[in-house]
């Protein structure tokens, strides 16, 4: 199977990974639950995870790494302790529903928010519009790093610094991108919520919330963390604050292995390999007018190594098919970002996603030009 969904999680894992986890399970003890030798060792390769997370992500404080089960739940606290008191939030049109839905659910508490349009290649046209959506009730501004969709990669770090002027908290979902794009915590951000399964090659069920020392949102859960276990409340510091009940162990472990993994590639050889992956197949595909491109050619400052596409008069689910049954995975449809596919036109038909990642070979890309053009 040549395996070109890795936006949705990378496939293979490194085997570092695969054994990281695998003797994290066979260990089988809970990290800072008890006293013994087990239980201990368990506890320190959490901590190593999340100092080597914290020199990742340039954290300046590694207490301030915090683990979580998914991306969505890191999003979910931010934006619900955020816009806990109602308010406006600003973002993308590109965002995923990690990001929509957490939003819609609060509208009951008087909580609105404005979708600001992307422009492609014009990075100034889109300040200007999330400059024009802020308004005096603005809360929160909540951007995607990259569409997990088309791969159009956002000017983040001058969205952050427009908040800033403001006066408002940023939030930067760095689920398609942590990994592949560079990202470092000292950029101003408030909030960084990370998908490690995906460029991390980490196990899935795992999660990352990165906050400033500046900022503590409120928990979605609270329960046992292993300190102050007398007190009826939840613990206020760090991690603690956020981390109740029993961590996924062997996911922490694989996720250690997975940050080694990237760090020993180098985050910029991984990037120009997928890319330069991605704009082959772009090509191939350009030359065929049966095939619907929605974005120009992936040019490394605009674009993360993710796009789709479209085969005139066939549903994206249908080119899915096809391409399963040669031996090729990926994914079609919505892809969890309708606001995406409403802003390109695509929300009937949803599209066709390729995303390669560091395994992918350039004979699977020349495969897939081959058999979408047999299509």
């Amino acid at each position: 199977m040549i395996y070109l969904d890795n936006s949705a999680t990378t496939n293979p894992k490194p085997q570092s990974v695969i054994n990281a986890s695998d003797n994290a399970l066979r260990m089988s003890a809970n990290p800072g639950r008890s006293g013994h030798s087990l239980s201990s060792a368990a506890a320190k390769k959490v901590y190593d995870t999340r100092c080597e997370a914290a020199e990742f992500f340039g954290v300046e404080n590694e207490e301030n790494v915090i683990f979580t089960p998914s991306c969505t739940f890191s999003l979910n606290t931010a934006i619900k302790s955020l816009m806990k008191n109602g308010g406006h939030a600003v973002v993308s049109e590109l965002e995923h529903n990690a990001v929509i839905r957490p939003l819609e659910h609060l509208k009951d508490r008087g909580v609105t928010y404005t979708k600001a349009k992307v422009y492609i290649g014009d990075d100034d046209k889109t300040i200007d519009s999330f400059r024009s959506s802020i308004n005096k009730d603005t809360r929160a501004i909540i951007c995607t790093h990259a569409s997990n969709v088309f791969g159009i990669r956002l000017p983040v770090e001058r969205i952050c610094a427009l908040a800033h002027i403001y006066g408002i908290p940023f939030v930067l979902d760095a689920a398609q991108s942590a990994g592949i794009a560079g990202i470092n915590m000292a950029d101003g951000y408030d909030i960084v919520c990370i998908a490690p399964h995906k460029g991390l090659y980490a196990p899935m069920g795992t999660g990352l919330m990165l906050l400033s020392g500046d900022i503590s949102p409120d928990t979605l859960v609270e329960g046992g963390t292993g300190s102050n276990s007398l007190s009826p409340t939840q613990p206020q510091e760090h991690p603690d604050k956020f981390e109740s009940g029993t961590l996924n162990f062997p996911g922490i472990a694989g996720m250690y292995e997975g940050l080694r993994f990237v760090k020993s590639k180098g985050i910029s050889r991984i990037f120009e390999h997928e890319l330069r992956l991605l704009s082959i197949l772009y090509q191939r595909l350009s030359k065929n007018p049966k095939i619907v491109l929605y974005t120009p050619f992936p040019k490394p400052e605009s674009f993360v190594p993710v796009f789709s596409f479209n085969v005139k008069d066939k549903h994206s689910e249908q080119v899915s098919e096809y391409l399963q049954k040669n031996g090729i995975a990926v994914r079609a449809g919505l892809h969890c970002a309708p606001s995406a596919h409403e802003a390109f036109g695509t929300i009937d038909s949803g599209t066709v996603r390729i995303s390669p990642s560091a395994f992918t070979r350039e004979r699977d890309i020349e495969r897939t030009a081959y058999v979408l053009s047999k299509i």
